[in-house]
């Protein structure tokens, strides 16, 4: 792929800041426009990603991982922020991450240059 064309992709793709910003909003107006329903999975969200067996940190890794290999933009900006907002490091996440190629291959692989923009974006 040449430069010219990367650089274009780039750009259509916008931040990982962006792509975390456009979820939240959607979860927002879907809240509004369809109560029942995302009341119900906000509700069963907030139970499930408590403290328990597992901590909220490796919880949000999880979500990461899978994030990575189901190849979602938006889970992968969300879940990295939500690993580093719980006390992740970027080793952590970056561990995380090689772990998710192990099991979602080529694709898992390529899907990391959007984790390294969020911890880029994340962490400044």
């Amino acid at each position: 792929m040449g430069r010219k064309r990367s650089n274009e992709i780039g750009e259509k793709m916008g931040t990982i800041k962006e792509a975390n910003d456009e979820l939240i909003n959607l979860i927002g107006q879907e809240s509004e426009e369809h109560k029942d329903r995302m009341g119900s999975f906000m509700r069963f969200m907030k139970v499930n990603e408590q403290d328990g067996a597992l901590s909220v940190k490796h919880k949000e890794l999880i979500s990461l991982a899978i994030g990575i290999a189901k190849q979602c933009k938006w889970c992968i900006a969300y879940h990295t922020k939500g690993s580093l907002d719980a006390g992740a490091t970027k080793e952590e996440v970056m561990e995380t991450a090689w772990t998710a190629v192990v099991m979602g291959g080529g694709p898992a692989l390529a899907h990391m240059v959007l984790v390294k923009k969020a911890l880029e974006e994340f962490t400044k």
